[in-house]
């Protein structure tokens, strides 16, 4: 059965030429310049004359710019120009949404190289074109003005009308991002089955049916690679050729890990969605449990080191992709997902509800302390999640 109504996006592998590599590169340097011009246009403005500039009066200067400059500004589409200009007021939007909720500001900021890897175009046949060679029906092509038309390793069917265009760049890599409204949901038959899910460093999630998802810790797989490609680069002159490939090749593992990372998160996913109707996880802030414990020199932190060894592990293991996959999975499939709170679930008892510190005797051994009931402690912490999402859902039901 199918519905409508999804929004997705689907990433390809661009396989540009040499020459077009070099014009997405070039299409990258002029927006980032764009970008960093408006946000020192604004901030001059403010500072000398205490006049706000905003993104309809930089969107009308555009035209000038690119007058002035035709061989550089003036190559590239007028659209996708404006869309990095949106993404600046969208900068000093959250700006000033942040100083008004009392959060720390954290102004705009002007990018360098290595902090602006995308352009987007809003709409498709404005400046850009999918699918822009239909007479090639083994290979498929987008054009993008001032680059031509570029060859994508489409490696899956779009369902739906493209949105908007986005071309990303990772390392050495060039990635087309493509945006559709109304995608058609597939969704998947009942089960009548419910799972809690219990996230872990030992196992990257252990359910309260007892299976256990291993945890593939790519990063730490990686690390003699990585140590070694950073040697590398250490021992290079800064701004040199041979820094310049040392650089990319961090870059190319740390990609790697990436991309290794999301894989093993849809495909873990993809088996819960097709086997459960209903989802229950916890509702982790990570940022919060991955901040340091260094302190200050005044008060310094408590085991630090062993601190940053479980932050380590706790990104390596990617909690936050798998679940950001899984929630949109879940939507397309026609699963319901519940998020709860997780505190108290390892130290509660599944079976008579008892809770204390001293039921969790090791990190792996759960044994109730009032009834006696033993079990794998991930185990026992997920019968809880679960118990606790379906009474969340109940009580919406009630309301």
């Amino acid at each position: 059965m199918w519905e409508v109504g999804v929004r997705r996006s689907f990433t390809f592998l661009l396989r540009p030429t040499a020459k077009q590599a070099a014009a997405l590169a070039a299409c990258l340097h002029d927006h980032r310049e764009l970008y960093n011009a408006a946000l020192e246009h604004r901030r001059t403005a403010y500072r000398r004359a205490g006049v706000t500039v905003r993104y309809g009066d930089q969107s009308g200067e555009l035209k000038h710019i690119r007058a002035d400059d035709p061989d550089g500004q003036g190559r590239w589409s007028f659209s996708s120009q404006q869309a990095t200009l949106r993404r600046l007021d969208k900068a000093f939007a959250a700006f000033f949404t942040r100083v008004k909720a009392g959060r720390t500001p954290g102004f705009p900021r002007f990018k360098g190289r290595g902090w602006f890897d995308t352009v987007e175009w809003p709409r498709d046949g404005d400046g850009c074109r999918w699918d822009s060679q239909p007479e090639h029906p083994a290979a498929t092509y987008v054009r993008l003005q001032g680059i031509g038309h570029v060859r994508v390793h489409q490696h899956r069917r779009v369902p739906s009308t493209v949105k908007t265009i986005s071309v990303k760049r990772e390392g050495a890599r060039w990635y087309v991002i493509l945006s559709c409204d109304d995608v058609p949901a597939e969704t998947l038959p009942a089960t009548g089955a419910a799972v809690g899910l219990d996230m872990g460093v030992a196992s990257l999630v252990t359910t309260s049916d007892g299976e256990r998802l291993d945890n593939p810790r790519r990063l730490a797989a990686s690390a003699g690679r990585l140590a070694t490609a950073q040697q590398a680069l250490a021992r290079t002159k800064r701004g040199s050729k041979r820094g310049g490939k040392a650089a990319a090749r961090v870059a190319a593992l740390h990609a790697r890990v990436r991309r290794q990372r999301l894989d093993g998160a849809h495909k873990a996913a993809f088996a819960l969605v097709r086997d459960y109707d209903v989802i229950v996880h916890e509702d982790l802030r990570i940022v919060n449990m991955t901040r340091s414990a260094s302190g200050t020199i005044a008060q310094p932190g408590r085991n630090v080191a062993q601190k940053s060894g479980l932050n380590r592990s706790i990104l390596d293991a990617g909690w936050g992709v798998f679940l950001r996959v899984l929630a949109h999975k879940a939507e397309s499939a026609g699963r319901e997902l519940i998020a709860v709170n997780p505190a108290g679930t390892s130290r509660t008892c599944s079976r008579c509800g008892h809770c204390a510190k001293e039921n969790r005797v090791t990190q792996a051994e759960f044994r109730c302390q009032a009834c006696g009931h033993e079990a794998h402690a991930d185990v026992n912490a997920a019968k809880n999640i679960l118990r606790a999402g379906l009474a969340l859902r109940d009580a919406a039901e009630a309301a």
